[in-house]
């Protein structure tokens, strides 16, 4: 049997006029700054006018470490919003907006797919409202005024060995990874080793996401280290006096985006940080905003649980005072397969050992979720492919770590087929069953919280760091950034660093190759193994099949 693909289901979609969306959730036209008819931003008056208003009940969505074989975490999360709303409950999402360097790389779009889709789908994966292009542009002028400053006379006596600023662009292109800038003679500046990194991974990314306002923006980007003097002094992007022309680049970029589901629910949209290289969610003022609207908020974070949900719980949820209700862990029958041995080529088979055996990684991924406090549902996406023993082995593994699965069929039918899942998390949910808490205290030493993370998340046996890394995180401490919180940078398959070990491995250990202080952002970066924080393109890369065809539309992207 044959299906439609991802984009031939959002193209025969039944669209509403975006002030219909706003409508089911209170808000007024007059308060949506329309990008064409189906894509809008929502006014800061607006928001300020419903802080009063009952919060919602927050729903994390989040999966198993991804494999070739899918997971379909955002899929999940479409598909489960629509099913709350198909039971009679005022909900809403949350996702991040999509980088160009995945869309025309390997991983393809972000918008979820079958009919568990947020659209437009080829504007989401694109420009959309010029988001990701106002952070490129706001980050790339502070990079420019620091490189000024410093061929103007260089008051500030940067050390030009040491400006810890680079540069950054949405795509993957490794052959900018690691630069020399400033070439050409004495009119274009003092060479000097530069770099950059893709724009998921900025700090003005990281921070948008996790201002509260315009002031708390631009304090934050007051905050940002750009470079040290030689005594080793910290020189600040409000020292550069680039954080005002910074905000004004942002100002329409720091408003949360309204879109749509295939069957006309609610979509908030913004922000875009990796959770391999950032914190991995989206916006804490476009979750905040959709908390004080909506009685039920779905919200997903990147990739695997031990860095979107490690990132969300330990990052987001202690700047931003919120806490989830329920955590919904999507897992499939292919990907169980895989971790349990089987190769892409023979997941079509039925194969319950394989399941069980995969299931480790499951199990693993449970236990650390329940480790925060919040109850724990496993989603099971399915496929036309699984099998009902397939599946049963699923539900008696979960029941036997204390949880429950529950097999879920949006992608192929959509809230009908999420009905079952959207009812039990929307009763656990009003249960209130959460006491969740962070997995480390604000004022542990910043190599305890590196470690706790290893240890507790990864199951590490230990943590490599050499003495210069010791030697930073210590003067951090001693400057005043101890409270910080742990942004780890790592593979995002496997709980290791090592990306082709998969299942639940023990006895390893996690190298610590960097460290960066995001001062602004609020968190230190721990740089792991061989991730790279500017992704390549793939051998054969995304880009190769996209194109417009002959009725002017886009083929490929998804």
């Amino acid at each position: 049997m044959s299906y439609k693909t991802d984009i031939e289901i959002a193209r025969e979609a039944s669209k509403r006029p975006i002030q219909e969306i706003g409508a089911k959730l209170g808000i007024g036209s007059d308060h949506l700054l329309p990008y064409g008819h189906d894509k809008a931003k929502l006014s800061q008056e607006f928001i300020d006018s419903v802080q009063n208003n009952k919060t919602g009940k927050l729903i994390l969505v989040t999966a198993i470490n991804p494999t070739p074989a899918g997971e379909g975490k955002t899929t999940t999360t479409v598909g489960l919003g629509d099913g709350l709303n198909r039971i009679g409950k005022k909900a809403a999402i949350c996702i991040r907006e999509a980088s160009l360097g995945p869309c025309f790389g390997m991983k393809g779009g972000a918008a979820g797919g079958g009919y568990a889709q947020v659209i437009p789908m080829e504007d989401m994966n694109l420009h959309f409202t010029g988001d990701f292009h106002a952070i490129t542009s706001a980050h790339n002028l502070l990079s420019a005024m620091i490189d000024n400053h410093i061929y103007w006379g260089n008051s500030l006596e940067i050390d030009t060995r040491r400006v810890a600023w680079r540069r950054v662009v949405d795509m993957n292109d490794r052959a900018l990874r690691q630069i020399t800038a400033s070439l050409g003679g004495v009119s274009n500046g003092f060479p000097r080793e530069a770099g950059f990194d893709i724009t998921v991974a900025s700090e003005v990314m990281a921070i948008l996401c996790l201002s509260n306002n315009l002031e708390d923006l631009q304090k934050r980007l007051g905050d940002i280290i750009v470079a040290y003097r030689r005594d080793r002094s910290p020189v600040y992007c409000r020292d550069i006096k680039a954080d005002g022309a910074m905000t004004v680049l942002l100002k329409d970029a720091m408003q949360p985006n309204l879109v749509q589901t295939l069957e006309n629910n609610p979509a908030f949209v913004h922000g875009g940080p990796f959770a391999n290289i950032a914190h991995g969610c989206n916006s804490v003022i476009a979750t905040k905003t959709a908390l004080k609207l909506a009685d039920y908020v779905v919200t997903e974070a990147g990739f695997g649980a031990d860095l979107g949900a490690e990132k969300f719980m330990n990052i987001k949820c202690r700047k931003a005072g919120i806490a989830p209700s329920v955590v919904v862990l999507v897992a499939t029958v292919r990907a169980m397969k895989m971790n349990g041995g089987v190769l892409k080529a023979d997941l079509g088979a039925e194969n319950v050992n394989a399941v069980k055996d995969g299931c480790a990684n499951l199990g693993r991924h449970i236990e650390n979720l329940k480790s925060f406090g919040v109850p724990v549902v496993v989603a099971i996406n399915h496929f036309v492919t699984d099998t009902d023993a397939e599946v049963e082995a699923i539900k008696a593994y979960v029941t036997n770590h204390g949880s429950e699965a529950i097999l879920s069929r949006h992608w192929e039918l959509g809230s009908e087929g999420s009905e079952n899942l959207a009812k039990r998390v929307a009763e656990i949910a009003d249960a209130d069953m959460a006491s969740f808490a962070p997995i480390y205290p604000d004022d542990m030493p910043l190599m305890e919280k590196i470690e706790t993370i290893a240890k507790r998340i990864y199951r590490a046996d230990d943590v490599l760091a050499d003495q210069k890394i010791r030697n930073q995180l210590k003067d951090w401490e001693d400057q005043g950034y101890g409270n910080l919180p742990i942004c780890m940078a790592k593979t995002q398959y496997s709980f290791s660093t090592d990306p082709t070990l998969r299942g639940a491995p023990t006895g390893h250990s996690v190298p610590v190759r960097e460290v960066r202080l995001s001062a602004g952002a609020g968190f230190v970066v721990v740089i792991c193994g061989e991730i790279m924080t500017m992704p390549g393109l793939p051998r054969v890369p995304s880009a190769e099949a996209i194109m417009l065809n002959a009725d002017n539309q886009i083929e490929g992207l998804f």
